[in-house]
């Protein structure tokens, strides 16, 4: 068990971000055998494929990511300095690596860590190359929608501690962590002990690709970083849910009836465009509708603005027989 104590410096220094990089990191992992996942079977049949069509040299990346390393080296994947950076701007951070930072916390990634620091320019360079390629094949055609995943977790999990302060935020990410006493208790494979963090607060983010596990950072160099599975993990890959009621329909019209009836989990227009076929102006103009009459409520999430259903809906959804 690791345990997390918190100051109030600390719970004020504590904040949420989404990482493009470490999604990268935590899907070769997947990709390569760790921690068996049934659950990211369909996405990693997919990317196999991509990638062994393209041919492409994953080794700068794969060698510092054993599927043994009960760690991943935190030059690795930093944690993102903004809530939601882009994966250009990390790549950019990364290629900045001080020589000095070249070291590995996993003795089984030690290879990987000598080949960059033979020659840290060339090591980098290769690295952020292969990391890129990597996005683009098994990453970037399914970003949308984990974006929005993790979007919405942290959306929730920001309102519950704005509602019921620190222990609202954790109670529910049971099994893994709980909150007692101004301490988080951390259910950590190969962490243990006590660790504070001296007024530094806890970067909590989201990741769709370490369910069931969590992975803590507590390096000094670093901020103190908690990864976690979002809420609703399991319906991640899940295909698109079916049309709304006919009753339903003839009340709001069909293309309204539809997007309440997508609204399972908050999501931005362009999701929303993409699953129903409309034009982005079309569903934009039906939300603000929808938002009108108290079907739907809208909040931002970094660039971008998320809609959920109200509880009128969910009663209304119900109602015509879903």
């Amino acid at each position: 068990m690791l345990e997390i104590e918190f100051s109030a410096e600390d719970v004020a220094r504590t904040r949420f971000a989404i990482s493009p990089l470490w999604e990268v990191v935590a899907g070769v992992r997947i990709l390569s055998g760790a921690d068996e996942q049934v659950l990211h079977r369909r996405w990693a049949g997919q990317a196999r494929d991509r990638i062994a069509a393209a041919r492409i040299d994953l080794s700068p990346l794969t060698a510092l990511v054993p599927v043994t390393a009960t760690s991943v080296p935190g030059f690795l994947c930093p944690p993102p300095s903004t809530s939601g950076p882009s994966l250009g701007v990390e790549l950019a951070a990364l290629r900045a690596t001080p020589p000095e930072r070249l070291r590995a916390s996993a003795p089984e990634a030690q290879a990987g860590i000598e080949a960059l620091r033979a020659d840290p320019g060339r090591g980098l360079g290769r690295l952020t190359d292969a990391i890129a390629a990597f996005w683009e094949l098994a990453m970037a055609p399914y970003w949308p929608r984990i974006q929005m995943h993790l979007e919405a977790d942290i959306h929730y999990r920001a309102r519950r501690f704005a509602e019921d302060g620190t222990h609202s935020l954790f109670e529910d990410f049971a099994p893994q962590l709980s909150w007692s006493s101004g301490t988080l208790k951390v259910k950590h494979r190969f962490l243990r002990g006590v660790r504070r963090l001296d007024g530094r607060g806890l970067l909590l983010v989201p990741s769709a690709f370490v369910w069931p596990r969590v992975f803590a950072t507590t390096d000094a160099v670093y901020q103190p970083t908690l990864r976690y599975p979002p809420r609703g993990i399991g319906t991640l890959w899940e295909a698109p849910p079916g049309l709304a009621s006919a009753a339903l329909s003839r009340v709001l019209g069909r293309s309204r009836a539809r997007l309440l009836a997508e609204l399972t989990a908050p999501a931005a227009t362009t999701e929303l465009a993409r699953r129903t076929g409309l034009t982005a102006g079309a569903v934009s103009q039906h939300l603000g509708a929808l938002r009108a009459a108290g079907l739907v409520s809208a909040h931002r999430a970094g660039r971008v603005v998320l809609y959920s259903r109200t509880g009128v809906a969910e009663e209304l959804l119900t109602g015509a027989g879903r």
